[in-house]
Formats: structure tokens, C-alpha cells, sequence
């Protein structure tokens, strides 16, 4: 016992000092005429560090309160570490993914009647980010999944272009046809995850979980003819993981000309760009499904911390980033994530214009990534549900090798929802 106790020790040891740690504004402040409020989220680009820093110089101007930005190299792990302290960031930013973990923490306030112009946000997105019933942070950017395709590999192969009316047939068909062993290229990449897949779960009319009971769904025939589907485009030799054509990731995958289709999200717009500016490539929304369009909605919201001494003043430091002046200053010079208001939206394709200019790709083409924030799905799973995803994730890889079929994939996925369950 006393072994024991001593790991438990140094692990909180360990959590408490391993990870540099995010701390909130100094509560000395919290008796004086100064206000000054802890920002805690990541950077992707320089321009998002300039434009968010310039954003926070505007508010401090504005408003007279200060505002530090502590960029995290981990921002999950330092996060939890400052929830254990008890001292956390007036303000952070929160993935999707974690948000039910979060709010079940009793670490976020509640943005229910604090969040300004909610009308004025993609309905879609506000709904990831209520739980229960409850709105508790706005969102902060998003981005979707559609269909890249090599413009070139399908003039060779006498193919016309994908269209926003495309269906699974329509997908299956151009993959074989584009697939060449010879050369080297499959014609759809298909990486064995569980978001990638989920599109075409909710595309068949499947879900995880029933909305009202809370039960666990995703063992009927609906997630099976998907599953059976995507598992298809590998073990026909028609598509597979990115590794199958020596690549990382599916963007890098299509860049190179492995794979003549791709399914990623606007990220991979900049990054196309920027390493493959020779590449002739357009994108369209992901293909209809049998009972529906579906894609997937990565996003991020500004959360409020619950325990803190200026409550007031950190909403309004999330409603000025997230309210329409906000977001058209992030759009201008952002390449990555979208803007959660629609007002934004146009903004946001005229900022491709100049960095697609003279290369083969039409920045119009941005608008199949933004038409996707009416009819997405949230990556998010209730707390607890990490092992279920490992667990999907293993039986996916070893079908798509042919050891196993896609109702074994559907049990064992089930197996593992039970047992967190605990049914």
C-alpha cells in the first residue's frame, strides 16, 4: 500500500509540473480597479498569432481591459492540469471533442443568456456546443470535410468531375476506373479513423447514440452497409490508408498524385497550395448518401472558466472575438479554420483569390467546405469514450487488411461501447 501511495504521489507529481502549466489572471487584480484576463488556446500560423494579438490590442483599447494570450504546446494536457490546481485561464479555447468532458469537470460557465446574436451563428455549430439543452460557449471557428479530386488523373482517365449531386456509386465507380497498380495511385484514400468514416454512417441514416434515450445505435444495418462500404475501397484495391501509397496523410496522399481523390477538410487547402502549386485540383461536397448528405463539423469554441473572479468582463472579451467584426478580422488573413457566422462567408473565399491566383486551383471551389456547416455532424463522444474510438479504430485497420469483416468491426466496437457502458 504504501508503493501505491507513493505512485499516486509522484503522478500528480508528474501532472502538476511535467506540462507547462496555464494559469489565470492574478486574483490580487480581482480587488483593484484593474481587470486583466488570461486568454488560453493554440496558434496554427503567424497570421493567426498577428491577427489575434492585433483583435486583443483593439479590445484592450476599447474596453481598458487587458488581456494575455497564453499560446499552449498542449493544450488538453495543460488545461487539465490548471482545472487540478484549481487556477485556470479566465478564457480557453475548447474542441468539440472534449467539451462534454469539460462541462461534466464543472470547469466551463454557461453562455445561455450571455453569448450575443446567436441567431447570427451557423444553427449547426450552436449545437455542438449545447449540452443538455444549454448553450455554453460560442463558436470560434469550424471546419468541414468534402472531396478533393486530381483534375488531371481524371482528363487522362476521360472522366468528368465530380458534382455536389455525386452518390456512393458515383464515388465507387470513378475509384476503380482511376486506380492504376502500374502507376502507383488508388483512386479514393480512405484513412481508418472513426470521424472519416462517420460522414458515411450518417449519410445511411445511422447514428452512434438515439437522440432521446441515449442508447447506444451504431449496430443496426444502417452502420453496417456503411461501414461494409468504406471497408470496400480497400479491400477491392481501389482505395485505402495513406500509408498504402507510402504517404502520412491523406493530403499529402493527393498531393503527390497517389491518390486520385481525397476526402479532407479545409485545412488541407493551404497546405495543397503551398507544397503542391503545380497540382490541377477542385473540391466538391462529400457525395449523397442513400438517406441523406452528411458531413463532419471540426470546430472550437471560446469557453468561459466557471471558478472566476471576472465572469463579466471574460464574456465580453468572447463576445467581441466571436461577434461579426471579430470574425471578419480572423477571416482576412485566416487559411485555415472558417468563420462561424455566415456574414463572414464571403469573405472568407475572397481571401483565397489572391493565394490561388496563376494556379490550379479555383478559390470558388471554398464554397463546397462552407455548404457543409448546414448538414454537418459534431466529432464529439460522450465522457469516457476514448478507448471505444481506439477500439473502432484497431478493428478498422484489420479489415481493411481482410483479416476481419465488417460485422466484426460493428461487434467490437459494440463490445467496447458496453463495457464503458457498463452494460
Amino acid at each position: 500500500m504504501k508503493h501505491l501511495r507513493l505512485i499516486s504521489l509522484l503522478t500528480i507529481f508528474m501532472l502538476l509540473f511535467a506540462v507547462p502549466a496555464l494559469v489565470a489572471a492574478d486574483d490580487d487584480d480581482a480587488d483593484g480597479d484593474e481587470v486583466r484576463l488570461v486568454l488560453a488556446g493554440w496558434s496554427s500560423s503567424t497570421e493567426e498569432t498577428n491577427t489575434l494579438n492585433a483583435l486583443l490590442e483593439e479590445f484592450t483599447a476599447t474596453t481598458g481591459i487587458e488581456v494575455e494570450w497564453q499560446i499552449s504546446t498542449d493544450h488538453r494536457t495543460q488545461l487539465q492540469t490548471a482545472f487540478a490546481s484549481g487556477t485556470y485561464p479566465n478564457v480557453f479555447y475548447i474542441d468539440s471533442s472534449y467539451l462534454l468532458d469539460w462541462v461534466d469537470a464543472g470547469v466551463v460557465a454557461i453562455g445561455e443568456d450571455v453569448v450575443e446574436d446567436q441567431d447570427g451563428f451557423y444553427e449547426a455549430l450552436l449545437d455542438i456546443f449545447t449540452v443538455g439543452g444549454t448553450l455554453y460557449c460560442p463558436p470560434k471557428d469550424f471546419s468541414t470535410m468534402a472531396l478533393q479530386f486530381n483534375q488531371d488523373l481524371f482528363d487522362a482517365a476521360g472522366l468528368d468531375y465530380p458534382t455536389a449531386d455525386w452518390t456512393w456509386d458515383d464515388v465507387y465507380a470513378a475509384a476503380e476506373a482511376l486506380t492504376d497498380p502500374d502507376a502507383g495511385v488508388i483512386g479514393l484514400v480512405t484513412p481508418p479513423e472513426l470521424p472519416r468514416w462517420l460522414p458515411f454512417l450518417h449519410q445511411n441514416g445511422g447514428i452512434i447514440f438515439d437522440e432521446i434515450t441515449g442508447e447506444y445505435a451504431m449496430n443496426d444495418e444502417a452502420a453496417l452497409e456503411a461501414l461494409a462500404f468504406y471497408i470496400s475501397f480497400s479491400t477491392d484495391g481501389i482505395g485505402g490508408a495513406p500509408s498504402v501509397v507510402d504517404a502520412g496523410w491523406g493530403g499529402e496522399a493527393f498531393g503527390e498524385g497517389r491518390a486520385a481523390m481525397a476526402m479532407e477538410g479545409n485545412w488541407v487547402i493551404n497546405y495543397l497550395l503551398e507544397d503542391y502549386p503545380e497540382l490541377n485540383w477542385g473540391v466538391v461536397e462529400l457525395p449523397v448518401g442513400p438517406v441523406e448528405r452528411a458531413t463532419m463539423a471540426f470546430t472550437v469554441c471560446y469557453g468561459v472558466g466557471a471558478d472566476n473572479d471576472f465572469l463579466e468582463e471574460s464574456w465580453e472579451l468572447v463576445n467581441f472575438l466571436t461577434g461579426e467584426e471579430g470574425q471578419l478580422a480572423t477571416t482576412e488573413v485566416s487559411f485555415g479554420p472558417m468563420p462561424t457566422r455566415p456574414s463572414a462567408a464571403e469573405a472568407y473565399v475572397e481571401v483565397w483569390l489572391p493565394r490561388s491566383e496563376g494556379r490550379g486551383f479555383d478559390a470558388g471551389d471554398v464554397e463546397a467546405f462552407i455548404a457543409g456547416a448546414e448538414y454537418s455532424y459534431p466529432w464529439q463522444l460522450p465522457v469516457g469514450f476514448g478507448p471505444f474510438v481506439d477500439a473502432f479504430n484497431a478493428a478498422l485497420q484489420r479489415a481493411f487488411a481482410g483479416e476481419i469483416t465488417a460485422e466484426d468491426v460493428i461487434a467490437e466496437a459494440e463490445a467496447a461501447a458496453m463495457e464503458i457502458m457498463g452494460n
